[in-house]
């Protein structure tokens, strides 16, 4: 019998954006709360958090000037604003990793990160990434999490939105994507499968890969609660 898949809910939706001040106002506009998040250190990103009652966010983030060594600036510089990446919340990063190595996925980490508050507190956590896009990368928490994704007041909005319930990925080759996401989260995978996609459970959400041949792999949008 294969092993229980890892309890690993949606982290948080990475939207790149040109300025954050603007998408700040644009989100609030639209019914959301919107927190500042600070500024990420040895980098030149900052980013504002919309954090929903189910513990998932979005991070919208922006660069203070060109960052050509940042993989998400091109991205953005090549696709225009929007959603770029997404994450699962680990139980522990370093055990995932060495679980998807042994299964075979080229994955990179743990790596250290971090954000200093607009306060002044220091915030760690540590990530892993494959080298595709057409999976999640991993960010666990160092530090408390409350601290990185606050509770209470700010998780309630006047849209009345309260989380996400799936993130759409799009993808070249189906099999391929299902093989490698069973490859980083277990063999117990198992995605319903339809003509031209196959929606992968987790925690509280659902990613549904989409067959795009001619299209660049990654997240093309999400549905919410």
């Amino acid at each position: 019998m294969s092993p229980p898949l890892p309890l690993m809910p949606l982290d948080h939706l990475v939207i790149a954006v040109h300025d954050l001040d603007l998408a700040m106002r644009r989100h609030r506009d639209q019914g959301y709360q919107v927190m500042v998040g600070g500024k990420h250190p040895g980098r030149l990103s900052h980013n504002a958090l919309v954090i929903f009652e189910d513990g998932s966010y979005f991070e919208l983030i922006a660069w203070s000037t060109d960052a050509p060594a940042e993989a998400w600036w091109h991205i953005l510089q090549q696709q225009g604003e929007g959603l770029i990446d997404f994450a699962l919340l680990p139980p522990s990063t370093a055990d995932l990793v060495q679980g998807a190595q042994a299964r075979g996925l080229e994955i990179h980490g743990p790596l250290e990160g971090g954000r200093q508050r607009p306060d002044g507190q220091q915030l760690h956590w540590t990530t892993a990434r494959q080298i595709t896009r057409d999976l999640p990368f991993l960010c666990g928490d160092v530090t408390p999490r409350v601290w990185r994704v606050p509770e209470g007041d700010c998780r309630r909005h006047p849209n009345g939105v309260r989380g996400v319930a799936q993130v759409n990925v799009s993808v070249r080759d189906l099999e391929t994507s299902v093989r490698r996401y069973r490859q980083f989260m277990g063999p117990a995978l198992n995605p319903e499968m339809g003509p031209g996609f196959a929606r992968l459970p987790i925690q509280g959400c659902v990613i549904e890969l989409r067959h795009h041949p001619d299209a660049p792999e990654g997240p093309i949008g999400f549905e919410l609660k």
